[in-house]
């Protein structure tokens, strides 16, 4: 009889998540290469609209030159936090016929879902920025690492809220509309149109608290050269997102049997 080794054991788990992730393009964009492209188009119109907006009404760049890039640093870095947090929520009740194959785990499902959305936003961005570089209306990065940290922050805490959403809503599927009210007001908390740190002390003492805020500002340091946030806190998203995570892999695990 053959041993299983470590390595045929972890070349399984591989082709597992694989597999699933395959599963979880195609049901998220279908097979038509038209749902990728609306994945790019929804962002770009949400900044589109805004820019329009604010131009009609004479409205300046609270930093730099360009409205897009600064509406864009914040509209891109919440939607790609929103989307793992809302997306997550679900994916135990969605993969709930799958679970009953012993290969498939819980967890497995959590991460094909995460390396899907992060690769969608990862070319949403990279086509976005480069389009505005492109057309002028955006300076090369000036910290690039910066905007990569940035990038795997969002996933991270997004990852940390999300799987937590999910165990909450396989137990109690009300909380999938609790969540909606309590974060609609990050659009306006995060920092999308206005530079937290010109607040007034009394305002930022309140924001910072807002892991999100702290990701769009650490999205425009890595664009601007002189972009000096009095907020900015790269540890605490990465912090909030590690023990959310670490709570929601034991809520998980303790909860297992009862969401069955």
């Amino acid at each position: 009889m053959k041993l299983i080794t470590t390595s045929d054991l972890l070349s399984l788990q591989v082709r597992v998540i694989a597999s699933l992730v395959l599963r979880e393009a195609r049901a998220t964009f279908g097979t038509s290469p038209f749902g990728y492209v609306w994945a790019i188009i929804t962002p770009t119109v949400s900044v589109a609209l805004l820019v329009f907006i604010f131009s009609l009404v004479g409205r300046q760049p609270p930093f730099g030159s360009s409205l897009a890039l600064f509406f864009a640093t914040g509209i891109l870095t919440l939607q790609f936090y929103a989307e793992l947090s809302n997306k997550l929520m679900t994916v135990f009740d969605a993969n709930r016929a799958l679970l009953t194959y012993p290969v498939i785990k819980d967890v497995d499902t959590l991460i094909a879902r995460v390396l899907l959305i992060a690769a969608t936003y990862a070319m949403i961005m990279f086509i976005f920025y480069a389009a505005l570089i492109l057309l002028g209306l955006a300076p090369l990065p000036a910290r690039p690492e910066h905007l990569v940290a940035a990038f795997l922050a969002t996933w991270f805490l997004g990852l940390g809220f999300g799987s937590l959403n999910a165990v909450i809503f396989s137990l109690w599927d009300t909380w999938g509309q609790i969540e909606k009210i309590l974060t609609r007001p990050l659009f306006f908390v995060s920092g999308i149109f206005y530079v937290p740190s010109q607040l007034p002390p009394q305002a930022r003492e309140v924001l910072q608290w807002n892991p999100v805020l702290h990701l769009v500002e650490w999205f425009r340091h890595g664009f601007y050269p002189n972009y000096n946030s009095t907020i900015l806190d790269i540890w605490y998203p990465v912090s909030i997102g590690a023990a959310l995570f670490l709570l929601g892999l034991a809520g998980e695990r303790f909860f297992r049997k009862a969401r069955f």
